[in-house]
């Protein structure tokens, strides 16, 4: 996929839930391959359907909804699943890991599930780890880790299928400032190395720092969809090996 291709495309989005307002209102939109843009807009907005959509989660009532060549709309439950599996990485608010498996084992188990071996699952998930800095923490469980370390294990296991989109909700919204700053220059540096990222977020400052385009949902349609001026990539940030 070149730099110039949609890796998402959104063409007449809308959902409605139950006999409450649309979530969703004729919604249309393209994200480039190696963009990072943020979805940004309060509670209620339509920002957390519009992730759905993209994920695979959730099919409009009308529209389509692409990502990577693939029609998400138009997948069952197992082609969704499938779909998540190879073309999306999600990073979530509070992590998910499975505290019962160790920080290897949790970054390893999406590339076992599609058929990569244990050897060369431990190989990538190792390099990906030590790439986050957090390599010594390989055989500890994520109870024991700072909230900032456990959020680059979700990172670290989103990117071991490699994938051509990461979705990213609310990825700060759980950490305090200090780790919450980690994981910014983490996406930054990400974005740096040219993957394509979505992040939806109610932060302002988030978007200001991690994006270099803002679209911003009002009652279920976009109201503005523009560039951040000035968009940081860290100073001697290093790409990360996937």
């Amino acid at each position: 996929m070149t730099m110039t291709e949609p890796v998402i495309e959104l063409s007449g989005v809308h959902r409605r839930f139950a006999d409450g307002p649309a979530a969703l209102r004729d919604v249309s939109m393209s994200v480039r391959a190696g963009e990072a843009v943020a979805i940004l807009g309060p509670s209620g907005s339509g920002k957390s359907t519009m992730l759905n959509m993209i994920a695979g989660l959730d099919r409009p009532d009308s529209g389509t909804v692409t990502v990577a060549g693939v029609r998400v709309d138009t997948l069952g439950e197992a082609g969704a699943a499938r779909y998540r599996r190879d073309k999306v990485g999600m990073i979530f608010q509070f992590f998910n890991l499975l505290d019962d498996l160790t920080v290897l084992d949790n970054v390893v188990l999406p590339a076992e599930m599609t058929g990569v071996g244990r050897a060369e699952a431990r190989r990538r998930a190792t390099g990906l780890l030590d790439v986050l800095g957090i390599a010594r923490h390989a055989r500890a469980y994520p109870g024991r880790l700072s909230g900032g370390e456990r959020q680059r294990v979700a990172v670290a296991r989103a990117l071991m299928n490699r994938p051509p989109l990461l979705l990213a909700d609310e990825p700060t919204g759980a950490l305090d400032s200090e780790s919450g700053a980690e994981v910014e220059a983490l996406l930054r540096e990400l974005h740096a190395d040219g993957q394509s990222i979505v992040v939806v977020t109610h932060d302002e400052s988030l978007a200001a720092r991690c994006a270099t385009r803002v679209v911003r949902i009002v009652d279920g349609r976009i109201a503005s969809d523009t560039g951040v001026a000035d968009a940081a990539t860290p100073d001697g940030a290093g790409a990360v090996a996937r």
